[in-house]
C-alpha cells in the first residue's frame, strides 16, 4: 500500500493513527504550542522550521503546508489519537529519503508528541505501530527515526520497538551532518 494513494489507518489497544481532520485543530495546536515537547520534535532538514506554532495563525499554515506536502508527494503527516481520550495527541510523519548519504532509500519517521506523552509506555506503543508500517508505507529499506541524547525516554521505547543506535550520520540538503539517528531493520 503506497501512503499517497489511500491514507492508511494504522491502530493499536491505545493508539489510532489517521488522517488529520479539520476537528484536530485544537489538540493539534496544544501539541505544537507546548514549549515542553518542542526539544523532542525532529526538524533536521526542514528549512528552519522548528514545528513550535505559537499563535492560531501559524498552526493553520502548518496545517495547509501539510496538506500541500502530501499531495505533492514530500512526505504524509498523520494524526496519533489516543483512544481511550478520544484526543489527538500528536502527529507521525513518513517519507522517503532520497540522498547520497547511508540513509538513502530509509524511511524517515517523525514523531511528535504533547509533552505529556513524552513517555516510554507510551512512546513504545506509537514507534511499534508507526515504525511497523514505515518502510512499506512509503517503500523504504528500513526506518530511520531521530532521537536526541537527552530523550531517556524516547530512547528507552525506541529499543523496546526495535531501533538501534546508527553511528551514522544524516546529510542535509545543506551539508549539514545530523546525528543521533536510530535504524528499525526491516
Amino acid at each position: 500500500m503506497n501512503i499517497y494513494d489511500h491514507k492508511p489507518v494504522l491502530e493499536n489497544d491505545v493508539f489510532l493513527i489517521r488522517e488529520i481532520q479539520k476537528s484536530d485543530f485544537e489538540d493539534l495546536f496544544s501539541v505544537y504550542s507546548d514549549k515542553n515537547a518542542l526539544p523532542y520534535f525532529n526538524s533536521d532538514n526542514c528549512d528552519g522550521d522548528i514545528f513550535y506554532y505559537s499563535t492560531r495563525e501559524k498552526m493553520n499554515q502548518a496545517l495547509a503546508f501539510w496538506k500541500e506536502a502530501y499531495e505533492n508527494r514530500w512526505f504524509a503527516r498523520l494524526a496519533v489519537e489516543d483512544k481511550i481520550l478520544s484526543e489527538v495527541i500528536g502527529t507521525v510523519e513518513f517519507c522517503l529519503r532520497v540522498s547520497d548519504d547511508e540513509f538513502n532509500q530509509s524511511s524517515i519517521l517523525r514523531v511528535d508528541v504533547r509533552s505529556d506523552y513524552e513517555v516510554e509506555s507510551k512512546l513504545v506503543s506509537v514507534l511499534t505501530l508507526a515504525g511497523s508500517e514505515a518502510a512499506e508505507l512509503v517503500g523504504g529499506k528500513n526506518v530511520i527515526t531521530k532521537i536526541p541524547v537527552y530523550a531517556v525516554e524516547r530512547i528507552n521505547a525506541a529499543e523496546n520497538a526495535g531501533f538501534k543506535k546508527s553511528d551514522s550520520c544524516l546529510i542535509g540538503k545543506n551539508g549539514y551532518a545530523y546525528d543521533n539517528y536510530w535504524v528499525l531493520s526491516q
